[in-house]
């Protein structure tokens, strides 16, 4: 097991330091300016070059770069809060972004568990043919559809929820946005869990169990849904940090101060700092989130540990 997680760890390394580069690549290569102030004369444009570092040769600013960006140290912000630190200005926004995404991950693993399973246990009857067409549904309508919704009904008419984000009621204020996000995972979910599912209840293996006297639910939560986690998760992975990392829609439908609008404004303010650190973290989440998964996998079954470690 220690030979697997070190080989995911060094690949995760590896894969953040190609990160970097291209990131600064792309930074280098963006067209325009930080400073697209028509008022200033080409010796301010130099002396501002100058304080922040962009006058520098190539290889010195990547070194800086990547030196400033493993140590923490975002940069400031050049347009939308200047001089302010960026570091700051994502941890304010990021713990708000975590949170609509967990929460709305949640509420798809359990909404999307619930009916693939009774999708797959009943197969081929009206129940099946319901929870499909609900899992379709969820597929096709986009999450920004869902919202708008919610916000007509359960917000404006019922006023169950408050349609904008409020500070003094964080958790009730993420409910609608993480419904809405969870609408899609739900049906990715339900989907994969009855596919699998049924391929596992048809096997030879779960026949032997049943051969030998094992009730049903003991079957299904000890046999079945064992071998259904593990393609299950590997649609959970990507989907996990889709919602971590925000929807910069949802967060604009619902006045939610996350990273998701913080990366949308820096990328129309030309504010290069905040850009580049906002890709940063959402990449840090994206390979973190995947090494877990990765683990969970050889945790799940043996079977990838082993066959990953000869490969």
């Amino acid at each position: 097991m220690k030979k697997y997680i070190t080989k995911r760890v060094l690949t995760s390394i590896m894969t953040l330091f190609v990160i970097l580069l291209v990131l600064f690549i792309l930074m280098d290569l963006m067209p325009g300016s930080p400073f697209n102030d028509e008022k200033l004369t080409a010796e301010q444009l130099a002396l501002l070059n100058a304080k922040y570092g962009l006058d520098k040769p190539l290889i010195v600013r990547f070194l800086l770069y990547v030196k400033n960006m493993l140590t923490g140290d975002l940069g400031v912000s050049y347009t939308i809060n200047k001089n302010f630190a960026v570091s700051s200005m994502i941890k304010d926004r990021l713990g708000i972004s975590i949170g609509v995404g967990a929460l709305a991950m949640a509420m798809g693993t359990v909404f999307g568990l619930t009916l693939g399973i009774v999708s797959a246990l009943n197969h081929n009857n009206w129940v099946d043919n319901l929870c499909s067409t609900i899992s379709v549904m969820g597929v096709s309508i986009p999450s920004y559809v869902v919202a708008l919704v919610l916000c007509f009904f359960v917000g404006y008419k019922l006023g169950w929820l408050p349609i904008l984000y409020n500070t003094d009621q964080p958790f009730v204020s993420l409910i609608m946005p993480a419904l809405a996000l969870s609408v899609s995972p739900t049906a990715n979910i339900a989907r994969f869990t009855r596919s699998e599912m049924i391929d596992v209840l048809s096997s030879d293996y779960i026949l032997l169990v049943q051969s030998k006297g094992v009730k049903d639910h003991k079957m299904i939560f000890s046999h079945v849904l064992r071998n259904t986690l593990i393609p299950v998760i590997t649609v959970m992975g990507p989907i996990l940090v889709n919602l971590l990392t925000g929807s910069s829609v949802i967060e604009k439908i619902f006045g939610i101060p996350g990273i998701g609008r913080l990366m949308i404004t820096a990328i129309q303010e030309n504010d290069y700092n905040v850009t580049i650190a906002c890709a940063f973290v959402y990449s840090v989440m994206y390979i973190v989130t995947m090494l877990f998964v990765d683990i969970l996998y050889g945790v799940i079954d043996p079977r990838i540990r082993i066959s990953k470690e000869e490969g």
